[in-house]
């Protein structure tokens, strides 16, 4: 009776623990999509704000140098936030699948009901460096449109102070500060997800 006890136990706390993982990655995906809203709705006001401030030139100046910075910021912030926010849904889905995979195992007939194994490390998003799951996270979205804006303002900086007459070398300068930010975030975002990535009991032993 003991041994029934526990094990009745031991099943309802994994219920317990699965609704929990179910929750929480539910609200990581609420917190992402709200973060990157924000940054974007900032970036199409910042644009509409550029769009009128263009007429005068007293005013385009000073509004960019006072708006664009600070939105690089905020992308970033965003960024770094939404990485991490990645790494935490990785690891509940990981948890949810270790699991699912205990449920099957209960009786031979339950692995009709609850689909195939799933290894953590077969889930397309951890093989990190590979194919398009890594280039199309919800960070790398954002991050792009952000290196894109970090270069377009070091663009325009570089040919307020060189002059009208070096126009492409500002722009070759600001493509070039964009790609080197977008290999810094790819190594970032590869690094902090190689921390998030779930350890499997044969490899944390």
């Amino acid at each position: 009776m003991e041994e029934k006890e526990r094990q009745s136990a031991f099943l309802s706390a994994l219920n317990t623990e699965h609704f929990v993982l179910q929750a929480a990655s539910s609200a990581n995906v609420s917190e992402s999509a709200a973060r990157a809203s924000i940054y974007i709705m900032a970036l199409s006001s910042f644009l509409v704000a550029m769009g009128f401030a263009s007429r005068s030139s007293e005013a385009f100046g000073p509004l960019v140098a006072a708006v664009l910075p600070a939105l690089f910021l905020l992308g970033l912030f965003t960024v770094i936030r939404l990485v991490d926010l990645n790494g935490h849904y990785l690891q509940h889905l990981a948890g949810m699948a270790r699991i699912r995979s205990y449920y099957r195992a209960l009786i031979p007939e339950a692995a009709d009901y609850f689909g195939a194994e799933l290894d953590p490390r077969s889930m397309p998003s951890l093989q990190l460096g590979r194919g398009v799951a890594f280039l199309t996270t919800s960070p790398s979205m954002i991050a792009f449109i952000n290196n894109i804006v970090a270069g377009a303002g070091i663009a325009l900086l570089a040919r307020s102070l060189l002059g009208a007459e070096h126009t492409l070398l500002a722009v070759l300068l600001g493509v070039a500060s964009a790609l080197i930010l977008t290999a810094a975030f790819l190594a970032f975002q590869k690094w902090r997800f190689r921390m998030y990535e779930p350890r499997l009991p044969a490899e944390s032993a």
